[in-house]
């Protein structure tokens, strides 16, 4: 999206978490914004009790649709038709920002043509809503001074996951509601230093601070600060591409850091196959996890509370990390470990602390050249930053600049998920988190507090569907897809419409990812945890 594209494929909300009290339509959509960034739900809700109108597109009615003006209850995997057919009204109304349309964005009569089929009766089939509530959405957020969009994995776990992002983009370009303060596109990003991963290149087509690998000028600038030989001119590998290698022999090792791929990748029978398959698996983590059983060198790294370094959170802050608590036994900190890897290799990284490594970063990455470890001794500071008399930026894009000029917009048809229910799956499985656990569990179920609150793994399941299995709350079940199958205790709610199920991946005794499907979106290689097809069986 010109610009635009490039903060949101990297994640990076547009605007600040500080902003959202003061943004007067909130609009979340494919997020569980309370159990997934309970924080984060905070400020939403202390915008409610201000007078900000809360607006929810989820297929659940998740705990934050208590505070809601409206929830708009679509079916799983319809995003794409809502928000065009919600684009189609505004237009139509010429509610469209007219102004910032003409003067600062490109592509719009595309936009215009893509949409113009998706009337409100035409999408209702799709998402499940009646033709009045796409126009009521259509309307509140039409009309609307200011929306912020927020949304999470919803929008991106999805072989549409791409075009879902590009979409919630357009309505917010559409409504001019990009470059200003409290309104923008916000996607929350879901591990604390998920943000921070990224923007020091651990995506596969860049450097840090989003630098194209493809671009002969910041390879020739990495070359030199590295003193080695030519770099690679090529994208990298993602996920699913590292397993066909490894599955046909082209990839002969892996190296895991803070990944456990076990419980976290979709199609966990695919997944083990694959681990088994390679030949040299190496694992540096914290604990022993599942994924660990399978290696062939376990390497112990220190946690976040031992070890010194930045983190960078959902907002853009870079914020210090300090050591509260020297490491256990052998574990050192994972770039100590790296490093010595490479020297043991014959490059030597002569790297003595994790601020020479920042001081490195920052001088090669022009968003973060002004952030030094003096300047957040007390507080972060949010990138851009180019140099050490800038403060930071608040939120991107004001006054309209785009860094390749103007924002694009890149219009998307509506597919459907890559498997959908038949008569021998009937319902949609899809996936999350609950606020007392975290992601593979591997930290909160060595919690006994947590463990005590949430012991094991829950399928909701929605009261109509389990009168019909004759399923009572309580029941264990058997969740069953075409690539697995677990024993899991049902969870008799009205959290779920009719033939949805959900689960999360936190408990390997019942983990969702035994039945996800390994699809994934073409460019960034997500898969679609979001949606499967699954049958229960009562046992």
């Amino acid at each position: 999206m010109a610009g635009l594209a490039s903060t949101l494929g990297a994640g990076a909300m547009t605007n600040s978490i500080a902003e959202i009290e003061d943004v007067p339509v909130i609009f979340v959509i494919g997020s569980n914004t309370t159990e997934s960034h309970p924080v984060i739900s905070y400020s939403m809700k202390r915008a409610v009790k201000k007078g900000s109108r809360l607006i929810i597109a989820d297929p659940r009615k998740i705990e934050l649709t208590r505070w809601a003006a409206r929830h708009f209850q679509l079916k799983v995997g319809s995003d794409i038709a809502l928000l065009n057919a919600v684009m189609h009204e505004i237009i139509r109304n010429e509610w469209q920002d007219r102004y910032f349309i003409d003067n600062h964005t490109e592509g719009f009569e595309q936009l215009k043509e893509t949409v113009n089929m998706y009337t409100p009766e035409y999408a209702s089939d799709i998402c499940g809503l009646s033709a009045g509530e796409i126009r009521e959405l259509a309307s509140i957020l039409g009309t609307a001074e200011k929306v912020g969009l927020f949304y999470t994995l919803g929008i991106t776990e999805h072989t549409t996951g791409t075009d879902n992002v590009r979409t919630c983009a357009n309505l917010q370009m559409l409504l001019g509601n990009i470059g200003i303060e409290n309104a923008g596109v916000n996607p929350l990003r879901g591990q604390n230093n998920v943000q921070g991963a990224c923007d020091m290149g651990v995506l596969p087509d860049v450097y840090t601070g989003y630098q194209q690998a493809s671009n002969p000028v910041t390879r020739g600038k990495f070359e030199k600060a590295w003193g080695t030989g030519k770099l690679p001119d090529s994208e990298g590998t993602k996920i699913p591409a590292m397993f066909d290698g490894i599955n046909n022999g082209d990839i002969k090792a892996l190296y895991l850091i803070g990944e456990n791929l076990v419980m976290s990748e979709p199609n966990q029978a695919h997944t083990i196959k694959t681990l088994k398959n390679v030949e040299f698996l190496i694992v540096q983590d914290i604990f022993m996890n599942e994924t660990a059983e399978y290696a062939d060198v376990v390497l112990p790294a220190a946690c976040y509370a031992e070890t010194e370094g930045t983190f960078t959170n959902t907002e853009r802050r870079v914020q210090r990390v300090r050591k509260a608590v020297e490491p256990p036994g052998t574990a050192k900190d994972d770039w100590w470990i790296t490093g010595e890897i490479a020297r043991r290799m014959g490059f030597v990284m002569e790297y003595n602390s994790a601020e020479q490594i920042w001081e490195e970063i920052r001088s090669l990455s022009p968003a973060m050249a002004g952030i030094t470890y003096e300047r957040i001794e007390l507080q972060g500071i949010q990138w851009p930053c180019p140099d050490t008399d800038h403060s930071g930026t608040c939120y991107l894009y004001c006054d309209n600049v785009f860094p390749c000029g103007k924002a694009r917009f890149q219009p998307a048809h509506w597919k459907p998920a890559a498997e959908v229910p038949d008569e021998e799956y009937p319902f949609v499985l899809t996936t999350g988190r609950r606020l007392w656990h975290y992601h593979t569990g591997t930290q909160t179920r060595r919690s006994a507090g947590f463990s005590e609150i949430c012991p094991e793994e829950l399928i909701e399941v929605n009261p109509a569907d389990a009168g019909k299995l004759n399923i009572n709350d309580g029941d264990y079940i058997m969740a069953v897809s075409r690539r697995g199958k677990v024993r899991v205790k049902a969870w008799v709610t009205g959290r779920v419409m009719t033939g949805v199920c959900f689960m999360t991946f936190h408990f390997n005794e019942a983990c969702a990812n035994v039945l996800t499907n390994d699809a994934f979106d073409p460019v960034t290689g997500t898969a679609e945890y979001k949606a499967c097809a699954i049958r229960l069986e009562k046992l």
